[in-house]
Protein backbone atom coordinates (compact mmCIF):
# COMPACT_ATOMS: atom_id res chain seq x y z
CA UNK A 1 0.00 0.00 0.00
CA UNK A 2 1.13 3.57 -0.59
CA UNK A 3 1.39 6.26 2.04
CA UNK A 4 -1.64 8.17 0.79
CA UNK A 5 -3.92 5.15 1.10
CA UNK A 6 -2.53 4.37 4.54
CA UNK A 7 -3.15 7.92 5.74
CA UNK A 8 -6.69 7.99 4.34
CA UNK A 9 -7.55 4.74 6.10
CA UNK A 10 -6.06 5.58 9.48
CA UNK A 11 -7.25 9.19 9.15
CA UNK A 12 -10.85 8.07 8.67
CA UNK A 13 -10.55 5.87 11.74
CA UNK A 14 -9.14 8.75 13.79
CA UNK A 15 -11.83 11.15 12.55
CA UNK A 16 -14.63 8.80 13.62
CA UNK A 17 -13.29 8.32 17.14
CA UNK A 18 -12.40 11.99 17.60
CA UNK A 19 -15.96 12.87 16.61
CA UNK A 20 -17.26 10.37 19.17
CA UNK A 21 -15.06 11.95 21.84
CA UNK A 22 -16.41 15.41 21.05
CA UNK A 23 -20.02 14.23 21.01
CA UNK A 24 -19.81 12.44 24.34
CA UNK A 25 -18.37 15.58 25.92
CA UNK A 26 -21.49 17.61 25.12
CA UNK A 27 -24.01 14.99 26.29
CA UNK A 28 -24.26 16.38 29.85
CA UNK A 29 -25.01 19.82 28.42
CA UNK A 30 -28.29 18.69 26.89
CA UNK A 31 -31.11 20.94 28.08
CA UNK A 32 -34.11 18.97 26.90
CA UNK A 33 -34.99 15.31 26.53
CA UNK A 34 -35.17 15.69 22.75
CA UNK A 35 -31.63 17.09 22.54
CA UNK A 36 -30.29 14.33 24.78
CA UNK A 37 -32.06 11.65 22.73
CA UNK A 38 -30.75 13.09 19.47
CA UNK A 39 -27.18 13.33 20.76
CA UNK A 40 -27.15 9.80 22.15
CA UNK A 41 -28.50 8.45 18.87
CA UNK A 42 -25.86 10.35 16.89
CA UNK A 43 -23.13 9.16 19.25
CA UNK A 44 -24.21 5.55 18.81
CA UNK A 45 -24.01 5.95 15.04
CA UNK A 46 -20.54 7.52 15.19
CA UNK A 47 -19.26 4.77 17.49
CA UNK A 48 -20.64 2.23 15.05
CA UNK A 49 -18.76 3.98 12.25
CA UNK A 50 -15.57 3.83 14.32
CA UNK A 51 -15.99 0.11 14.88
CA UNK A 52 -16.62 -0.35 11.15
CA UNK A 53 -13.33 1.43 10.41
CA UNK A 54 -11.51 -1.05 12.65
CA UNK A 55 -13.07 -3.88 10.69
CA UNK A 56 -12.14 -2.21 7.41
CA UNK A 57 -8.43 -2.01 8.28
CA UNK A 58 -7.60 -5.73 7.82
CA UNK A 59 -9.90 -6.00 4.81
CA UNK A 60 -8.26 -3.11 2.97
CA UNK A 61 -4.74 -4.21 3.86
CA UNK A 62 -5.42 -7.71 2.54
CA UNK A 63 -6.92 -6.45 -0.72
CA UNK A 64 -4.17 -3.91 -1.39
CA UNK A 65 -0.73 -5.28 -2.30
CA UNK A 66 2.37 -4.50 -0.28
CA UNK A 67 3.14 -4.04 3.37
CA UNK A 68 1.25 -1.46 5.42
CA UNK A 69 1.92 0.02 8.86
CA UNK A 70 -1.80 0.62 9.42
CA UNK A 71 -2.65 -2.71 11.14
CA UNK A 72 0.21 -2.28 13.61
CA UNK A 73 -0.65 1.37 14.26
CA UNK A 74 -4.35 0.53 14.68
CA UNK A 75 -3.50 -1.58 17.72
CA UNK A 76 -2.98 1.66 19.70
CA UNK A 77 -6.64 2.78 19.55
CA UNK A 78 -7.90 -0.80 19.46
CA UNK A 79 -7.08 -1.34 23.14
CA UNK A 80 -9.29 1.50 24.52
CA UNK A 81 -11.86 0.68 21.82
CA UNK A 82 -12.31 -2.72 23.46
CA UNK A 83 -13.19 -0.91 26.69
CA UNK A 84 -15.73 1.10 24.70
CA UNK A 85 -17.38 -2.05 23.39
CA UNK A 86 -17.39 -3.81 26.77
CA UNK A 87 -18.25 -0.97 29.15
CA UNK A 88 -19.16 2.26 27.36
CA UNK A 89 -21.64 0.75 24.91
CA UNK A 90 -23.71 -0.69 27.75
CA UNK A 91 -23.86 2.63 29.59
CA UNK A 92 -24.77 4.49 26.41
CA UNK A 93 -27.58 2.02 25.78
CA UNK A 94 -28.90 2.60 29.30
CA UNK A 95 -29.00 6.36 28.74
CA UNK A 96 -30.77 5.89 25.40
CA UNK A 97 -33.39 3.63 26.99
CA UNK A 98 -33.96 6.10 29.79
CA UNK A 99 -34.43 9.12 27.54
CA UNK A 100 -36.70 7.12 25.23
CA UNK A 101 -39.36 7.33 27.93
CA UNK A 102 -39.65 11.05 27.16
CA UNK A 103 -40.55 10.57 23.51
CA UNK A 104 -44.02 12.00 24.07
CA UNK A 105 -42.57 14.99 25.95
CA UNK A 106 -39.59 16.09 23.82
CA UNK A 107 -39.42 19.58 25.30
CA UNK A 108 -39.28 18.34 28.88
CA UNK A 109 -36.05 19.22 30.69
CA UNK A 110 -33.43 16.51 30.51
CA UNK A 111 -33.74 14.39 33.69
CA UNK A 112 -30.85 15.16 36.08
CA UNK A 113 -30.27 11.45 36.69
CA UNK A 114 -29.83 10.78 32.97
CA UNK A 115 -27.59 13.83 32.58
CA UNK A 116 -25.41 12.52 35.41
CA UNK A 117 -25.33 9.08 33.78
CA UNK A 118 -24.27 10.69 30.49
CA UNK A 119 -21.34 12.29 32.32
CA UNK A 120 -20.07 9.05 33.84
CA UNK A 121 -16.28 8.64 33.42
CA UNK A 122 -16.67 5.15 31.96
CA UNK A 123 -18.90 6.59 29.26
CA UNK A 124 -16.82 9.58 28.24
CA UNK A 125 -13.17 8.77 29.01
CA UNK A 126 -12.80 5.55 26.92
CA UNK A 127 -14.17 7.28 23.83
CA UNK A 128 -11.85 10.25 24.18
CA UNK A 129 -8.83 8.07 24.94
CA UNK A 130 -9.60 6.05 21.81
CA UNK A 131 -9.69 9.24 19.76
CA UNK A 132 -6.35 10.42 21.13
CA UNK A 133 -4.80 7.00 20.54
CA UNK A 134 -6.08 7.11 16.96
CA UNK A 135 -4.29 10.44 16.49
CA UNK A 136 -1.07 8.78 17.68
CA UNK A 137 -1.70 6.04 15.14
CA UNK A 138 -1.90 8.68 12.40
CA UNK A 139 1.45 10.06 13.55
CA UNK A 140 2.96 6.57 13.42
CA UNK A 141 1.65 5.87 9.92
CA UNK A 142 2.82 9.28 8.71
CA UNK A 143 6.31 8.40 9.89
CA UNK A 144 6.79 11.58 11.91
CA UNK A 145 9.97 11.36 13.94
CA UNK A 146 9.65 12.76 17.46
CA UNK A 147 12.86 12.96 19.54
CA UNK A 148 12.54 10.82 22.64
CA UNK A 149 9.09 9.76 21.48
CA UNK A 150 8.89 6.60 23.59
CA UNK A 151 9.37 8.19 26.99
CA UNK A 152 7.67 11.43 26.03
CA UNK A 153 4.66 9.69 24.52
CA UNK A 154 4.18 7.49 27.57
CA UNK A 155 4.42 10.47 29.91
CA UNK A 156 2.03 12.56 27.83
CA UNK A 157 -0.42 9.66 27.58
CA UNK A 158 -0.37 9.16 31.35
CA UNK A 159 -0.92 12.87 32.01
CA UNK A 160 -3.79 13.08 29.51
CA UNK A 161 -5.41 9.93 30.89
CA UNK A 162 -5.27 11.23 34.47
CA UNK A 163 -6.57 14.65 33.40
CA UNK A 164 -9.51 13.16 31.51
CA UNK A 165 -10.42 10.74 34.30
CA UNK A 166 -10.25 13.52 36.91
CA UNK A 167 -12.31 15.93 34.83
CA UNK A 168 -15.06 13.44 34.12
CA UNK A 169 -15.11 12.15 37.72
CA UNK A 170 -15.53 15.69 39.09
CA UNK A 171 -18.28 16.54 36.61
CA UNK A 172 -20.10 13.27 37.23
CA UNK A 173 -19.91 13.80 40.99
CA UNK A 174 -21.28 17.33 40.68
CA UNK A 175 -24.17 16.27 38.47
CA UNK A 176 -24.95 13.27 40.69
CA UNK A 177 -25.24 15.51 43.74
CA UNK A 178 -27.52 17.85 41.79
CA UNK A 179 -29.71 14.88 40.79
CA UNK A 180 -29.99 13.47 44.32
CA UNK A 181 -30.27 16.66 46.33
CA UNK A 182 -33.73 18.27 46.22
CA UNK A 183 -33.81 21.93 45.38
CA UNK A 184 -34.28 24.29 48.29
CA UNK A 185 -37.90 25.17 48.68
CA UNK A 186 -39.01 22.43 46.28
CA UNK A 187 -42.37 21.17 47.54
CA UNK A 188 -45.13 19.10 46.12
CA UNK A 189 -48.04 20.96 44.52
CA UNK A 190 -50.32 19.78 47.35
CA UNK A 191 -48.20 21.72 49.86
CA UNK A 192 -47.82 24.89 47.81
CA UNK A 193 -51.51 25.77 47.43
CA UNK A 194 -52.83 28.31 49.88
CA UNK A 195 -56.19 27.83 51.57
CA UNK A 196 -57.10 31.49 51.10
CA UNK A 197 -55.39 34.43 49.41
CA UNK A 198 -52.69 35.68 51.76
CA UNK A 199 -52.86 32.58 53.94
CA UNK A 200 -49.77 30.42 54.55
CA UNK A 201 -51.69 27.33 55.59
CA UNK A 202 -51.06 24.45 53.18
CA UNK A 203 -53.92 22.50 51.76
CA UNK A 204 -53.74 18.88 50.62
CA UNK A 205 -55.38 18.16 47.29
CA UNK A 206 -56.87 14.65 47.09
CA UNK A 207 -56.50 14.63 43.30
CA UNK A 208 -52.73 14.53 43.59
CA UNK A 209 -52.90 11.48 45.83
CA UNK A 210 -54.87 9.66 43.19
CA UNK A 211 -52.36 10.75 40.58
CA UNK A 212 -49.54 9.30 42.64
CA UNK A 213 -51.38 6.01 42.87
CA UNK A 214 -51.72 5.94 39.09
CA UNK A 215 -47.98 6.48 38.66
CA UNK A 216 -47.15 3.70 41.08
CA UNK A 217 -49.54 1.33 39.41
Amino acid sequence: MNTATDLVLIGALAAAWLAAGLLVDVLPGSRTARVLRRRTRTLSMVVGAGVAMFLAVPVVTVVQPGDSPVPTAAVLPAVPALVVLIVTARRLTQVRRGVRAFTTAPLAPAPPALVAAAAHPLLAAPLQVTGLAAVLAVVVVAGVEVPGRTGGALTAAAVILIALATRHAVRHSRLSVAALTPLAGDRSPSESVEAFPGSTTPVTQPVLAGREVDLVG
